[in-house]
């Protein structure tokens, strides 16, 4: 166990590697992936709302639902996303166009609206998972760092108010995904409270981060609170690539509850793939910057960079790169990554900009900025449907999502065996607080 001292910033992931190991899935499951399996009988005692093996999919009601993103990750891991919410109308209407055939087959309801005034009367009452990826604004390192109790993220606590209101019939399971900025957010006081006010609610919680950079070539860190009504047994092994050293306080302290679940290793993060992720565009298309504007660009690189982009310049053979302008002592610069992955998609709020892509060899370079097609991409959702969905609309709502495949992963590990009762239990229950 760590020591109860909170940090004040994130140091680097360690990089050692435990051995890896799945998880049994049901019949449904197991011969979804490999046209075969048998169900496993589970010998754990099944709440009134996990799904039974071999039934229907898990619902899930999801808060702060944004363009979906979630509810593709959870839907291709094996759950049924049954009702949603957001409160922001262009969000909704990238949702509703995305979505709007598979609406026409299910009961699915999207209520749009603040998250503290929605009709919990009308919550339903049957899901085995809650899902919800509060505002980060106030959270965010780029963000104003005013906490869980200021601004767009207060809206946290309207989560957890309608979680209260459902009383006996909560989902066995709550996912509380944010960014890792939550994790030092006061010194940790907000993590705390977050956890805390799960616990109060009958669930014991588990905290992972997860980096969508194990999947796709985007460097995008996010924190994954997982609550159980039913929690699993705690592993022995600490597995430093969900759970880092900075979060080994919320383990070892005793007035949280808490389980630590055993999981299996994720992917290793990717070191290239960018190139992968840009859309084809011609020499002459007009979203490329002038003469004007790319020599602009150049001139805001620090020395260092502007050497590097020279160099990748001179080579042969074609390179992209994304970088993003910052203000570094009251003047707006440029700042190149230097490696195959793109930087972290960010929303236009709390000082962060939009990305832009460099394009850059054969003694020719390039600038513009990155497409909606390109954020959907580096998201995970290279086929969302893009339709009518306005330029700013999209880069926005992409860079305010979370990425597919983090959720996937997390579903297809951790969630429906938890919500299937597939994990072996902890000796001990919590108790539900009414």
């Amino acid at each position: 166990m760590g020591s109860l001292r909170r940090p004040t910033s994130l140091p680097s992931f360690p990089k050692t590697i435990y051995k890896k190991f799945r998880h049994a899935l049901s019949a449904g499951e197991a011969s979804r992936r490999t046209g075969r399996g048998r169900p496993r009988v589970s010998i754990m005692p099944t709440p009134a709302n996990v799904v039974p093996i071999g039934t229907a999919r898990p619902k899930v009601i999801e808060f702060f639902a944004g363009v979906g993103l979630a509810r593709i990750g959870l839907e291709s891991a094996g759950f049924r996303v049954g009702w949603a919410n957001d409160y922001e109308p262009d969000k909704h209407a990238m949702y509703e166009a995305h979505f709007r055939d598979a609406e026409r087959d299910n009961d699915h309801i999207f209520e749009l609206g603040d998250v503290f005034k929605i009709d919990r009367s009308k919550l339903p009452r049957d899901a085995a998972l809650a899902w919800g990826s509060s505002p980060c604004t106030d959270l965010s390192i780029a963000g104003s760092r005013g906490g869980i109790r200021a601004g767009e993220s207060n809206a946290f606590w309207g989560f957890i108010e309608a979680l209260r209101s459902l009383d006996g019939a909560r989902p066995p399971v709550v996912v509380l995904e944010n960014v890792v900025g939550l994790a030092t957010s006061h010194g940790g006081d907000d993590l705390a409270a977050a956890i805390r006010a799960f616990n109060e609610l009958g669930y014991s919680i588990d905290v992972l981060a997860i980096d969508a950079r194990r999947f796709i070539p985007q460097s995008r860190p996010r924190l994954f609170l997982v609550g159980a009504q039913n929690p699993p047994a705690s592993s022995t092994e600490p597995n430093p690539e969900l759970r880092p050293d900075y979060l080994s306080w919320v383990f070892s302290d005793p007035t949280l509850r808490t389980h630590r679940a055993e999981l299996p290793t994720p992917p290793p993060s990717l070191t290239s793939g960018l190139d992968e992720h840009i859309e084809a565009m011609p020499v002459s298309d007009d979203r490329w910057w002038d003469e004007t504007r790319t020599g602009l660009f150049v001139s805001s690189l620090s020395p260092i960079q502007r050497e590097r982009v020279a160099a990748l310049r001179r080579a042969s053979g074609v390179t992209y790169r994304t970088a993003y302008r910052r203000t570094r002592k009251g003047v707006a610069t440029w700042e190149v990554r230097p490696d195959d992955i793109s930087g972290c998609l960010r929303t236009a709020r709390g000082g962060s900009s939009k990305q832009a892509v460099v394009k850059v060899g054969n003694k020719r370079l390039q600038v513009r900025w990155m497409t909606p097609l390109e954020y959907a991409r580096l998201m995970g959702a290279g086929d969302y449907n893009l339709t009518g969905a306005r330029t700013n609309q999209a880069l926005f709502a992409f860079g305010d999502a979370v990425a597919v495949p983090a959720v996937e992963w997390l579903g297809t590990n951790y969630l429906l065996p938890l919500t299937k009762g597939l994990l072996a239990p902890m000796t001990d229950r919590v108790a539900v607080v009414q």
